[in-house]
Formats: structure tokens, C-alpha cells, sequence
């Protein structure tokens, strides 16, 4: 099965070190029942591109989280063994919780199949989104006008050849 991983650059660079993407159990997103009931599509290729931008919130959360890391969304695509990554049925009408699932084991980064990034360009409104982020949890319509800004940046396709360059070690 197919997930998407919600990373920082920071996050990219420590998995780049240690060769794990993550540790079970982690959180990531995929196309689950609730996503494809949401979407309303049955085009696979549409529903994956929903669960990407699903964990490029996921990203932005791990922003908000960390102010220090370059204001840029990481998600990585990773293949895990069919089974191990579950949606939790009791969140599964929770709009916060479309897409996201439960992944018991680890994840090898050699087992990605790309990485996805913002450009540079995106910083400014990354930003602003993950600074805006709890206001608009919280219901504030302005707030949520500045966290939808990000998602108006379309995340760039790497393969993973090309994190080196990514985390600043390429040549």
C-alpha cells in the first residue's frame, strides 16, 4: 500500500541519516475509505494526490511544531506491506483525520518511491500558514484563508536520488 508521509526538511535529513523513514507506529496518509467517500472520485491517481495533500498538512502541522526548520512541506511516498497501515474507523468521519492512517512498522527510506517538496518560493506563505494554523483549528475563517495560501503552492516531485541535494549534502 501506498502512503504518504508527512515530513519536515529536518525530518528528511535525519531519515536520510539513519536510512528509516520512520518507526512504527507512525502516522501517514493513504486513500482510505473515508478519503474516497469525501472526494468523490474513482480515479486512483486523483485519490493518491488528495492523500498527498492530506500529509502536506500533515507537514505543515510538524511546522507549526517546529519553528526553527526551513518553512518548506516534506512528504515522502513510501510503499509499505498491505496490513500495516490502518485508518482508525472512530476518526474516519473526523474532517481533520481524512486520509490518515496508522502504520505499525517501520519504514525503510530505501523502500520510497519520491519525495515531494516546496519550492523556495513557498516559504513566505509556509509561513504564514504554519503561524496560522491553531487560530484556524480553532475556527478563525482569516486564519484559514492564510493556511488554504499554502496549499495554492503545488508541492514539486524529487526521486530519491535526489535528496542529497535537497537536505544541502549534494555536490
Amino acid at each position: 500500500m501506498r502512503v504518504y508521509v508527512p515530513l519536515t526538511l529536518p525530518g528528511l535529513a535525519e531519515a536520510y541519516k539513519t536510512g528509516e523513514l520512520a518507526a512504527g507506529p507512525f502516522l501517514a496518509y493513504a486513500v482510505t475509505p473515508a478519503l474516497r467517500e469525501w472526494y468523490l472520485s474513482d480515479d486512483i491517481e486523483e485519490l493518491e494526490y488528495a492523500a498527498l495533500n492530506r500529509a502536506a498538512l500533515g507537514s505543515l502541522r510538524l511546522l507549526a511544531a517546529d519553528p526553527g526548520a526551513v518553512r518548506r512541506r516534506v512528504v515522502v511516498a513510501v510503499d509499505v506491506p498491505d496490513g500495516t497501515a490502518v485508518a482508525d474507523p472512530d476518526r474516519g468521519l473526523d474532517p481533520a483525520a481524512l486520509g490518515e492512517v496508522r502504520v505499525s512498522g517501520s519504514a525503510a527510506l530505501a523502500k520510497a518511491s519520491s519525495v515531494h517538496v516546496d519550492a523556495g518560493d513557498a516559504e513566505a506563505d509556509v509561513s504564514a500558514a504554519a503561524g496560522a494554523l491553531a487560530a484556524a483549528d480553532g475556527g478563525d475563517d482569516d486564519a484559514q484563508f492564510t493556511v488554504d495560501g499554502a496549499e495554492d503552492h503545488e508541492l514539486l516531485w524529487f526521486a530519491t536520488q535526489e535528496i542529497p541535494d535537497l537536505i544541502g549534502l549534494g555536490g
